[in-house]
């Protein structure tokens, strides 16, 4: 491992050479922005970032419930899916450019909006979720990791029998060998899980395929193309664009750090052509794979499956089921990396960056997550629909906020060099550290956000609720904004480091 990832940085002797000189509060190797030349993360890089999100078990779970519980069939949930991706091909794009230009991770571009201080608010928030979703889809991988040892190893069942804390003695072995995992690869940097990414995204797409032929050749090369209880007229159109938005609002945490992996970016064309094939055109082959499993099924025997594991269980060839269970494991360990790892880690650097670089900030998350006793969270559905579900419903008025004070505020004229810079007069200090104009939009939306996540009287929108609260988050921003300027664009390069983590 390089001496830059493990060893805090000397933040004079990094930029000797220039006038500029930034507060070690606020800057360190993994905040800084990424100089443009040795870029690694090609077109490739992002499309197998959604090679392993799009297939993740929890998108098949949501997908497969339009076809059981939501009355669509074949052609209704690909144009959901369909409509989603359109929309989330051009949110990523609004956000990873912002990346690519400036170079910074999330809780840095905040500054911009948020104030130099201020930006602890919006990292944390989107860390908290981080966090706490790490160990609930550790726990659920351990879960897979459990059945696929009890496949290969009957008598490992015996230790799966006891309790302390909530687990069996399998349960842990399972968990904690998982952590230990995800642990030593990120601790490895950004560049490692670029790799990993790579290596998964293959991998997945290769077993999901694969598992949609074997079930079109179990269904005789036909399948029920409508579901049971089908909606039809104005109730099917309304579910289709429910669940386009519901699709949404699944990459509303991703949608906001997306800037985290584009700052390695090697141009703004790799991130169009990697999010256009990543996003609509592997959301349609997703589809494609969801019509096949649950028509197929639905035709054999009338089953109407919820989850992946339902067919995954019916393997009857005990080499095939553990390899199927070793796909979904390195699947999962992928989206847990990209998804759950990085947003806190850089929330964590950014709170203390004088002491927490990429690989100690990796550490102590991955502790909280393991010290939460995330399965108990997961069998609380007060904690997740409560305070996950609650904190979840901050980032539309977070990801609204920040993308209109970008684009439609300062037109994409950043002075990177003051989003490291403690001086009063720097052009991200505004109160104290803290733009009281954007935490006023903050809590006025974040109230209505919370409203219609709990308010039962909202339910009629809730499928629509991260588009009411980014859009009415924009819109409050846009009214109390300050927008006299003048906006500098001033690059960072100067005081940029090499993008090699």
């Amino acid at each position: 491992m390089s001496t830059e990832m493990t060893e805090p940085v000397d933040v004079v002797s990094t930029v000797k050479d220039s006038g500029f000189v930034p507060s070690p509060e606020l800057y360190n190797a993994d905040l800084a922005p990424t100089k443009r030349e040795g870029r690694r993360w090609n077109a490739y890089s992002i499309f197998t970032l959604w090679a392993n999100d799009v297939h993740s078990l929890g998108n098949y779970g949501f997908a497969l419930g339009l076809f059981a519980a939501g009355g669509l069939g074949g052609w209704q949930i690909l144009l959901a899916l369909g409509l989603g991706g359109a929309f989330l091909f051009l949110l990523l794009n609004l956000s990873g450019f912002m990346g690519e230009k400036t170079g910074v991770p999330f809780p840095v571009m905040s500054r911009i909006s948020f104030g130099i201080r201020g930006a602890q608010v919006p990292a944390l928030i989107r860390g908290i979720v981080a966090i706490a979703w790490f160990g609930v889809q550790t726990y659920l991988a351990s879960v897979v990791l459990r059945v696929m040892i009890v496949a290969l190893a009957p008598s490992a069942g015996t230790l799966d029998t006891n309790d302390f804390l909530g687990l069996s003695t399998l349960g842990w072995i399972s968990f904690v060998g998982l952590w230990i995992i995800q642990v030593f690869i990120v601790s490895y940097g950004m560049e490692m899980i670029r790799k990993y990414e790579a290596f998964a995204g293959p991998v997945i797409l290769i077993t999901m395929v694969a598992l949609a032929a074997w079930m079109l050749n179990k269904a005789d090369w036909s399948i029920a193309w409508t579901a049971p209880d089908a909606k039809t007229g104005g109730a099917m159109w309304a579910k289709i664009i429910g669940a386009a938005s519901l699709w949404v609002a699944i990459y509303g945490t991703f949608v906001l750090n997306f800037c985290d992996f584009t700052r390695s970016a090697k141009s703004k064309g790799s991130i169009v052509r990697g999010n256009f094939v990543g996003i609509p055109l592997n959301m349609l082959l997703f589809g494609g794979i969801v019509v096949v499993l649950a028509g197929g099924q639905f035709k054999i025997d009338g089953k109407v499956i919820t989850s992946v594991s339902d067919i995954v269980e019916t393997v009857p060839n005990t080499f095939l089921l553990v390899l199927a269970c070793l796909a979904l494991l390195i699947l999962t360990v992928a989206v847990n990396l990209m998804a759950n790892f990085v947003a806190p880690i850089y929330a964590l650097s950014n709170l203390f960056p004088k002491v927490l670089n990429f690989r100690r900030a990796g550490v102590v998350s991955a502790v909280i997550g393991l010290v939460i006793l995330p399965w108990n969270l997961y069998d609380s559905p007060a904690v997740i629909d409560y305070f996950l579900g609650g904190l979840g419903a901050l980032l539309g008025p977070l990801f609204g906020i920040v993308m209109a004070d970008y684009w439609l505020v300062r037109r994409g004229k950043i002075n990177v060099l003051d989003l490291f810079s403690m001086d009063e007069n720097g052009d991200y200090h505004y109160s104290k550290g803290v733009n009281p104009r954007a935490v006023l939009a903050f809590v006025v939306t974040a109230i209505v956000a919370l409203l219609l996540a709990f308010v039962p009287a909202f339910k009629v929108v809730a499928d629509f609720s991260w588009f009411i609260g980014a859009g009415l988050g924009a819109v409050v921003y846009l009214v109390v904004a300050d927008r006299q300027g003048p906006f500098r664009d001033v690059s960072g390069e100067e005081i940029a480091v090499a993008s090699a983590h």
